[in-house]
């Protein structure tokens, strides 16, 4: 589907700030050429075009996904328009990389996914942090055993923003929440390195009008018994490191989110540090694995298939019901002030 041998042509669907992040990565990106973008306005996509010197500026999304020059879309727009976005990009034939959370609820995702069933076309959730190298050797070192079976992690992505209803963090409407926004990413670190989890315990902080969380903890347990602590937040700055405790040792990335660093400490040794810097900013990894899947007529990455990304949407739909329910007063208590 691509229009020369090597060549992934894109479309972007969205003007912000994410999607100025994944067109800076693209520039270092082998075979990758931006072709069109598309936007609410014309004058929006417009501009973003003439910053990134796209050929081709589309004012609604609809004109995007019927232009016969992109083969593939980078969706960037908030979380409650991808599913509708994927599914329509989907039946246009395209391939869509769209920007976590793949959806606003399991239902959602499952439907996404079915769509890419059946167009036959590739479909990944960006869950760029997967493809970074530090990640990467960290999942080598566990699997190589450099610190023994796992038995706990812990993970943390947390940040202090001034309070805006109408903020896209904070408005439901452009599905905001703590959990939505940076909770994404602990839960994927727990699921990958754990496998399928079980929500022990979830606890959450609203936001001053009570719509989103601004904070949550989270208790989950993997198949195997191994146990993750996890918190966001975007009203509380954290350390926002990541743990992985085994039986000889345990591995710190420095950054939950966005490693470049993994230091390993054996038991009875001193600490190893391992740098891993990014080539660009850390998106031309995932994106690179996007044209990889496309030339080899995959439908899904093997890194981050579509299991994952429902077993993620599963998940956040669990915490949710969970953190409600510690929400609430027992029964026959006094109402909260």
């Amino acid at each position: 589907m691509t229009h020369d041998a090597g060549v992934l042509r894109w479309g972007v669907a969205g003007t912000g700030g994410i999607a100025h992040t994944f067109l800076e990565a693209l520039k270092t990106t082998p075979g990758a050429q931006v072709t069109a973008v598309g936007s609410r306005t014309a004058e929006r996509a417009r501009a973003f075009a003439d910053t990134w010197g796209i050929p081709r500026a589309h004012g609604t999304y609809e004109d995007l996904a019927g232009d016969p020059g992109v083969d593939a879309v980078y969706i960037a727009v908030p979380h409650p328009a991808h599913h509708p976005h994927t599914l329509a990009f989907l039946e246009a034939g395209k391939h869509v990389l769209v920007e976590k959370p793949m959806a606003m609820n399991a239902q959602q995702a499952s439907e996404m996914v079915a769509a890419a069933r059946t167009q036959e076309r590739f479909l990944m959730e960006a869950m760029w942090t997967r493809f970074l190298p530090a990640y990467r050797l960290a999942r080598e070192l566990v699997a190589d055993g450099a610190i023994g079976p796992l038995r706990s992690l812990s993970a943390e992505f947390g940040f202090s923003a001034p309070y805006d209803p109408a903020h896209r963090l904070f408005d439901p409407a452009l599905g905001g929440g703590a959990l939505l926004d940076v909770g994404v990413y602990p839960l994927a670190l727990a699921s990958h390195f754990l496998g399928d989890l079980t929500v022990v315990g979830a606890t959450r902080q609203l936001s001053p009008d009570n719509t989103v969380d601004t904070h949550t903890d989270v208790l989950v347990r993997g198949a195997d018994g191994a146990s993750a602590a996890l918190r966001c937040a975007t009203r509380s700055a954290m350390p926002n490191r990541a743990v992985l405790v085994g039986e000889e040792g345990w591995l710190e990335l420095d950054r939950s989110w966005a490693p470049t660093e993994v230091v390993l400490h054996r038991r009875g040794g001193e600490p190893e540090s391992f740098q891993r810097p990014w080539r660009a900013n850390g998106y031309e990894y995932e994106a690179e694995e996007v044209a990889r899947c496309v030339a080899r007529g995959e439908l899904e990455s093997p890194d981050m298939p579509w299991e994952e990304s429902l077993r993620l949407a599963r998940l956040v739909d669990r915490i949710r019901d969970v953190a409600a329910f510690a929400d609430a007063p027992p029964e026959g208590s006094a109402p909260r002030s």
